[in-house]
Formats: C-alpha cells, structure tokens, sequence
C-alpha cells in the first residue's frame, strides 16, 4: 500500500439540480433528502470519512441555505485532530461572478489548496448514491504516476450515450474523454461495456493548480471539470482511468457490488429509492463497516397503531424512520421519513414521503415522491387518475406524481 499522504477533498455541491424540481424548487440538489433520514451529500461525505479523509471542504452554490443547515448539525468533526467539513459559499475572488462551471469553482477556491497545502486534491460530486472507498483510488492514482485519475463505471454500451465516456488503453492511460458520444469507444477487452465518468478525481495539487488557472484565461472553455480539465490532462498524457470494479468495500454485499446510481432526474430519484426497499435490497443501508453517517434527532420511535380487520397499521417492504405513525394505514414498498402521519384506512404504496407529510383517512397514494410538510385531505386520490394528476401536479416521464414541498391540496 503506497503511504498515507496530506490530502484535501473537494465536494462540488453547487448544481442547481432543475431536472429534480419541484424537490430542488427550495433547496440545492445535494440537500434532496434520501432514504428516509438522509440527504444525497451525506453518501459522499460518508465515503469520504470512512475512507479516512477528514479534511473536506464542500463547494456551495445555489439555495444553499438547507444544505449549510444540514451540515452545520450533522458533519461535525473533531477539530483538535484537524478534521473538518466546511461549506464554502462562492467568494467572488475575481469579482462578483458565481461560479461559471465546477473547474471554476475550484479556481476561485484556490486559497483553500494553498491554505492546506496538500499533496493530493480529491474532487467528488456530492449527487450520487453509492459505495466507495477513496483511498483504493488514492492509492492507485499514487502508483500511476498520474496527474489525474479519474473515477469510471462499467456502463452497457447501449446506454453509454448518456454519459460522458471514457477512452482508456489497457494500460489504463485516457486517451479521449467524451461528452454523450453517438458511437462510444469500448472498454478494452470487453466490447459489451464502455467506460461512464462518475464524475469524481483526484489530481497532484500542483498539476491541478496549474490546469484551472489555464482554464480560467481560456475565454471559450466552458470551465467544467469533465469537459474541460480532464480533456486538458488527456492532451498531455497526464491521465489514468480507475476502474469503479477494482473497489471494494467492507461489508458490501454481492449485489450491491459496483452499485452507483446519478439520480439527476424524477425517474432515476425514485428508482434508486425504490433499490432500498426489496428484500435483499440492491443497495443496503444496513452495512455497519461501511456505514452512511447521517445526524440522528431524538424522535421517538416508529409506531404502528389499530389492528382490525380493514383498519390495520402495517407496512412491509418499507423503510419506517423514526417518528413515524402509521395509524391504521397500509404501506408498501415505500419509504417513509420522520414525523409522517398516516391515518386510518389511507393507502400508501410505491411512494417516498418526506418529513412531516399527513396523509389523511381513506386517502390513496400510488408512485408518488410527496415533499416536506405536504397534508395529503381525508379520502384523497394521487396516482389513481394519471390524466388528472397531470393537471394539477408534475409528472415525470415514468409516471411519478411529484409534489412540491408545502403545495396545498384541495
């Protein structure tokens, strides 16, 4: 194993997520509560702590103030030993300009690198679930003599025009990066797989130092880490591809091995939490070696209450957080995050509720993702009649009703 160097990690939490809305209309997209007590940034960060990385800062940007929120109460780390996440607003060192892309939000941080002084830049989205250890990365980027490395998941080659892709020998040396690609370039060995950016790297600092400030002078780059830093080092020779399928992590189970899934839009959201709820559940919240960290509000437990025959309190196949009432209500195949009240006789399946959701007597829920504070009216419909949820709600291309955060029901 290559030593253990100073290492700082980046996360890029500044997207604007606008294929998530309405759950992105009042907060950033890496802020989108997931699983019932989790919010999308908590599996980066996760990742990153677990692997041993306690110096991360997070790169915020639009309607920041849920995500600031959420890390203020929850990713506190021990500052006697050094350790910290801090969110780190657009500074506006080159005047008042947001961040015009992610490599730009790395260059106007850049008295960050050179307050910390790291050997090693790590760079993560902060919008994607999975498992990862970064320091197999770490390690590997280090033995390669990279300057970068980038992170690659085994995509079908059908479905690789969707992504970014990457052109790798078999010597792992990139040879083209490229955006959405109509005829994708195979993995070597393997003509049924290409490679798909996940969208995380690690750089030598001064390597990264240099490329950013080169791309900042370039008035046509469109200053994005994919799009424009990754092709830079490409050009020079500078970059190596890790393959997602060499990490492994403790604990993880056979299936959920290689499991990583961009829930930029409605359908893959509801997909990936749909993934939680089966009975060997592709992706598995319960993996204590490689836990996904989270605060933890002392609600009182879950409770299921009325046990009559059409006026039972059950769920099964779901995932219930912590006060939670399920009140002579049915719920299947859903998640239910914390203070959800769902009252007699109402139907729930298919279904995410966030915080604070009512759902009132005899009402029916079907494939739907309902917002923070949303009181669903005593015998109300959602997901029965299609063509009149279109009307009044957004509907995603799959068919997923989406409510707003707070929307009023009539």
């Amino acid at each position: 194993m290559a030593p253990r160097r100073h290492v700082l990690a980046m996360v890029l939490a500044g997207g604007e997520g606008k294929r998530l809305f309405p759950l992105t209309r009042d907060r950033a997209k890496p802020a989108v509560p997931f699983g019932g007590q989790y919010r999308l940034i908590d599996f980066v960060l996760s990742n990153l702590v677990n692997g041993g990385f306690r110096r991360i800062v997070v790169l915020t940007q639009y309607k920041s103030h849920s995500l600031d929120t959420h890390l203020a109460q929850t990713w506190r780390l021990s500052p006697i030993l050094g350790y910290y996440v801090a969110p780190v607003p657009a500074q506006m060192r080159r005047g008042p300009h947001w961040f015009s892309g992610s490599a730009d939000a790395i260059f106007q941080n850049l008295n960050l690198i050179g307050d910390e002084e790291p050997d090693y830049v790590i760079v993560f989205g902060a919008d994607h679930i999975y498992r990862m250890d970064p320091s197999q990365m770490l390690d590997r980027h280090i033995e390669s003599g990279a300057a970068a490395t980038v992170a690659g998941i085994q995509v079908p080659i059908g479905d690789s025009s969707d992504f970014g892709i990457i052109d790798a020998g078999a010597d792992g040396k990139i040879r083209s990066f490229l955006e959405k690609p109509a005829q994708p370039p195979s993995m070597p060995g393997n003509p049924d797989f290409a490679f798909a950016s996940m969208g995380n790297y690690i750089f030598t600092t001064e390597a990264l130092r240099e490329a950013v400030i080169a791309d900042s002078l370039d008035e046509d780059s469109r200053h994005d880490m994919g799009g424009s830093i990754v092709p830079m080092f490409v050009e020079q020779g500078g970059a190596r591809v890790y393959d997602f399928n060499d990490n492994a992590v403790p604990g993880q189970t056979e299936q959920e091995f290689g499991y990583w899934r961009d829930v930029g839009t409605l359908d893959a959201y509801f997909q990936a939490s749909m993934d939680l709820v089966t009975v060997d559940p592709i992706f598995d919240l319960y993996n204590e070696e490689w836990p996904i960290l989270t605060s933890s509000f002392p609600y009182p437990p879950a409770k299921f209450v009325h046990d009559h025959e059409g006026r039972r309190g059950f769920a099964v196949e779901s995932l219930v957080s912590a006060g939670a009432i399920v009140s002579g209500a049915s719920v299947r195949r859903s998640i239910i995050s914390p203070e959800v009240r769902l009252h007699s006789y109402a139907s729930v399946e298919d279904s995410v509720l966030f915080d604070g959701v009512h759902i009132g007597r005899n009402a029916v829920v079907r494939r739907a993702i309902i917002d923070k504070g949303v009181v669903v009216p005593p015998g109300f419909q959602i997901g029965v009649d299609l063509d009149l949820d279109r009307e009044r709600y957004t509907v995603s291309d799959d068919g997923i009703i989406v409510i707003g955060k707070g929307d009023k029901l009539a």
